[in-house]
């Protein structure tokens, strides 16, 4: 089965490029067509460059990798979110700090300082021992931390591939990236360049619904690695690595298909317990009827 089709392509938009004048010669090969002042974007080729795409963070999620998602802009903001959220994945959708990933000893250190304060009761003054303007300094520091490293509030350490909506606007964080040779995945509209990119899909990283089509592909890639990481843990033939525990949302997504598997199951059942059922009759009238020929030799002596 597709990853994705053609029209659910067409239909989010994913084709529109950027104006004639904005534009990178590098994408001339990824280009189909221009109409009305916008290039239209070859679709057939982004079809391929997806499913490799998808191929790949399935792969490196199911040997215990991670995907970092990575989209400041407006239009990317929720579908980051959420869909990362969705596969338990880390994630950055205000501002992307710098040395997020070069520097992440220090981001470490931020993360456990915001841990720290979640700790503090804010509501109980008397409790926490601080006065209310203490109080309400930490506040804003944690409220702070929250909008910049909520997102990656459980990661341990730098990611096995990270997620980028618009490689232009997030230029720092593909440079971070290929410092520290971390595989890049990202939407390349036809003002992008493509040297910067690993794995690449030429698409429409302005428009919502191309966004958030394009994110949700790569979020299932993730769902279903993290399926194939568990199988193999739970039949105990992958590496230590692929056995890592469980978060509750990756048991769910097991247990929800173990009961779909289970339900043609269950549904054979009565029908093979009513079959012994039905031959029972029969066997308790083999019996009778061997009765019957012992009794003739009886009749035949009284007659002698």
């Amino acid at each position: 089965m597709a990853v994705v089709t053609m029209r659910e392509l067409l239909e989010s938009g994913v084709h529109f490029g950027h104006q004639t004048r904005r534009w990178n010669p590098k994408m001339k090969r990824f280009i189909f067509t221009e109409r009305n002042g916008i290039y239209i974007i070859d679709l057939l080729q982004s079809l391929s460059y997806i499913d490799r795409a998808y191929e790949f963070v399935k792969e490196t999620v199911a040997h215990g990798g991670t995907v970092m998602f990575v989209g400041t802009k407006k239009q990317a903001q929720e579908a980051i979110a959420e869909q990362a959220t969705r596969v338990g994945m880390p994630y950055v959708n205000q501002r992307w700090l710098g040395g997020m990933l070069t520097n992440f000893s220090t981001v470490y250190k931020r993360l456990q300082r915001l841990k720290e304060l979640e700790q503090i009761d804010f509501e109980d003054v008397a409790a926490s021992g601080l006065t209310k303007k203490e109080l309400l300094v930490l506040s804003r520091e944690k409220a702070k931390l929250e909008k910049t490293l909520g997102g990656i509030r459980e990661m341990q350490k730098v990611p096995s591939a990270v997620w980028i909506v618009d490689t232009k606007k997030e230029h720092i964080a593909v440079g971070e990236a290929r410092k520290l040779n971390i595989p890049v995945v990202a939407i390349l509209d036809t003002n992008c360049d493509p040297d910067e990119v690993d794995y690449k899909i030429p698409g429409n990283d302005d428009a919502i619904r191309s966004v958030t089509l394009l994110t949700r592909v790569i979020a299932d890639a993730v769902a279903e690695g993290l399926i194939s990481r568990s199988r193999v843990a739970t039949e105990g033939k992958g590496d230590k690595a692929a056995g890592e525990p469980l978060a509750a949302w990756e048991r769910d997504l097991l247990e929800g298909e173990k009961k779909a598997d289970e339900a043609p199951a269950a549904a054979e059942a009565p029908a093979a317990a009513e079959a012994p059922a039905a031959e029972a009759p029969a066997a308790e009238e083999a019996p009778a009827a061997a009765e019957a020929p012992a009794e003739a030799p009886a009749a035949d002596a009284e007659q002698a």
